[in-house]
């Protein structure tokens, strides 16, 4: 199931198909905001309700999605409706399915700071650049810390 190149609008097209509602978040929406950064995931906040969640899973078995460091294990619906991070590999690359991010910001909480955009044909909804930095900041990681100068360049840009 190894891929050998991440291919970001097949998982998205796949999420699209199962009716997912979900969020991107993370490097690829970063680049979609306009900021530089490289990355080799895609990381998304899906909506937690149980139909949703179940849309997901249908989604994930489509990707033949497993994880990445237990690759026998496929991810449920009971695990996924919870706040944690299930770090996957799927035939596209990829993919990062996380209950929340930063200060236990949900779908709820994030979803008023997104913006409508198409990717490859796929409408999905994309975390904006303030919060994405806003994040980074409460984060504090040094990964996190070292694209913080991207995202604010990228921002500052983009208010020009």
């Amino acid at each position: 199931m190894a891929a050998n190149a991440t291919d970001f609008a097949a998982v998205l097209a796949a999420l699209h198909r199962h009716r997912v509602r979900f969020l991107l978040v993370g490097g690829v929406a970063a680049v979609i905001e306009g900021a530089p950064v490289a990355t080799f995931d895609l990381d998304i906040v899906p909506e937690r309700s149980t139909r949703n969640v179940d849309r997901l899973v249908a989604a994930l078995a489509d990707l033949e999605a497993r994880y990445r460091e237990r690759p026998a294990l496929v991810p449920a619906a009971g695990a996924l409706r919870g706040a944690g991070h299930h770090l996957l590999m799927t035939r596209h690359g990829p993919l990062d399915v996380l209950g929340a991010i930063g200060r236990e910001r949900d779908y709820r909480a994030l979803s008023p700071r997104c913006r409508r955009r198409v990717v490859a044909g796929t409408p999905v909804r994309v975390l904006d650049l303030e919060t994405q930095i806003e994040i980074k900041e409460e984060l504090g990681f040094a990964k996190d810390r070292a694209v913080l100068p991207l995202l604010r360049a990228a921002l500052a840009q983009r208010r020009r």
